[in-house]
């Protein structure tokens, strides 16, 4: 099955010069918890509300601006790619949400671990993509003891 089967299409996004405020009112909007920031639809980067929370809130900067506490390196997929690939890659980076562009770069969509769990064939890599996704790295492994 290819990724563009089960991806969600009608993805909200925010732009890097958007408000944190902004950026959580989708997130409640959409009820999820991260969004793509996007310039012209291009991804350059994703906001988790952790980030949001830890990077801006925590810090006293209430005021923020996204690109003061987005992820710039982001992991993306294709549509045409095979969703135990993506699985697969979600698990290897850690994460939850796959943006997924189009042979532009342009976002056409999200892959979520919802989204694989939603597909009876993947409900088992869904399942090991999330465990490998929420164990701790030895780096954060050694930050909370």
């Amino acid at each position: 099955m290819k990724v563009q089967q089960i991806m969600t299409t009608d993805v909200a996004c925010c732009a890097a010069t958007d408000s944190i405020q902004k950026a959580a009112q989708a997130m409640k909007r959409e009820n999820c918890g991260s969004v793509p920031v996007c310039e012209n639809r291009r991804v350059v980067g994703i906001v988790t509300d952790r980030d949001i929370v830890l990077k801006a809130v925590a810090q006293g900067k209430c005021d923020a601006r996204v690109e003061e506490c987005m992820t710039k390196a982001v992991v993306t997929g294709r549509p045409d790619m095979d969703a135990h690939e993506a699985a697969d890659l979600m698990a290897q980076h850690q994460i939850r949400r796959l943006p997924i562009v189009d042979e532009r770069g342009d976002l056409c969509g999200i892959l979520s671990i919802g989204d694989l769990a939603t597909v009876d064939i993947h409900v088992n890599e869904a399942g090991a993509a999330l465990s490998k996704i929420s164990a701790p790295t030895e780096a954060q492994n050694n930050i909370l003891h």
